[in-house]
């Protein structure tokens, strides 16, 4: 997104060009904060400066771009639903900064949980090598479950596949520029494939699989619908299938007590409890809700 040679505005002129984005936003039932957070990153302005438009009086601003570039970039996000994300290449997720783009699914909030959920499980068992060990993020996308488990679990080695090089690209971006690049391995396969020497030894696996039933994917909001990967959304007919497929394939991969832990869709709790008790290898099944109290994790261990 970054022109080489700075270009300069007025503060005056930058301040209009943000009133008529936010505007805009407000128009097209687009968050108008998100006008400030595409401004930070082409301009030096903070979240204040912004708020209190202190910059307006100001001679000159520098932009990484042009503004009639800005402008069209803005545009792409009212008139072609494109996610701020996208736009800026850049995706917050817990206290990372995450680099994104449309080959890979846009991090949540809610899938933040998935990290404290892995540690609180691995505290309930009072097996301390369980931060140890080998810990698989299958389905790795932008890299955000594997860094938030090498952050955890720092004695510990993070197996991160993915079948897209696209997304693997960004994923191993993010590990160099966060300096975890040396405990996470990057893998191009499907799920366990890439996996089959680890067999029997992992300590914990934690994905968020497509889980979304295929019929409900073109009437996902047009942000997500028109533009993240339908590869990690698409869970088949009742959006089961990777999710089925992982309950089935990974007790081969776990040691005796080792960490089963998914993402799931709102509804599809009762239907993963039932895959987990039907497989037989698992034990202390338990679901979770996220934060507004939406049946949203599930977590079992491998029996012993």
């Amino acid at each position: 997104m970054n022109d080489p040679l700075p270009q300069v505005v007025s503060g005056l002129e930058l301040w209009q060009w943000r009133i008529y984005a936010r505007n805009a936003a407000t128009s097209a039932d687009v968050p108008p904060a998100e006008v400030d957070w595409l401004l930070q990153e082409v301009t030096s302005l903070d979240k204040l400066a912004l708020r209190l438009e202190s910059f307006k009086d100001r001679p000159q601003i520098k932009l990484s771009l042009p503004l009639s570039k800005l402008a069209t970039l803005w545009q792409q996000r009212i008139d072609g639903r494109t996610p701020i994300q996208y736009l800026t290449g850049i995706a917050p997720w817990r206290h990372f900064l995450l680099a994104v783009s449309p080959a890979v699914l846009i991090p949540r909030p809610e899938t933040e949980s998935l990290i404290d959920l892995a540690v609180a499980a691995v505290d309930n068992t009072g097996v301390s090598q369980l931060q140890q060990g080998h810990w698989a993020d299958l389905g790795t996308g932008s890299g955000a479950i594997a860094l938030g488990l090498a952050e955890a679990f720092p004695a510990a080695n993070i197996h991160a596949v993915d079948c897209s090089s696209a997304a693997l690209a960004i994923a191993q971006q993010n590990a160099q520029q966060l300096g975890f690049a040396d405990q996470i391995q990057f893998y191009q396969g499907s799920w366990w494939e890439p996996l089959s020497a680890l067999k029997g030894q992992l300590s914990g696996m934690v994905a968020n699989p497509p889980y979304i039933p295929s019929s409900l994917v073109p009437q996902l909001q047009p942000e997500v619908a028109w533009h993240e990967p339908h590869l990690a959304l698409d869970g088949g007919s009742e959006g089961l299938d990777y999710i089925r497929h992982l309950v089935n394939t990974s007790p081969d991969y776990l040691r005796p007590g080792g960490i089963w832990l998914i993402e799931m869709m709102a509804g599809q709790a009762p239907a993963v409890a039932d895959l987990l008790h039907q497989q037989g290898s698992y034990c202390q099944i338990q679901i979770h809700a996220d934060l507004a109290g939406i049946e949203r994790f599930a977590l079992a261990y491998r029996n012993y």
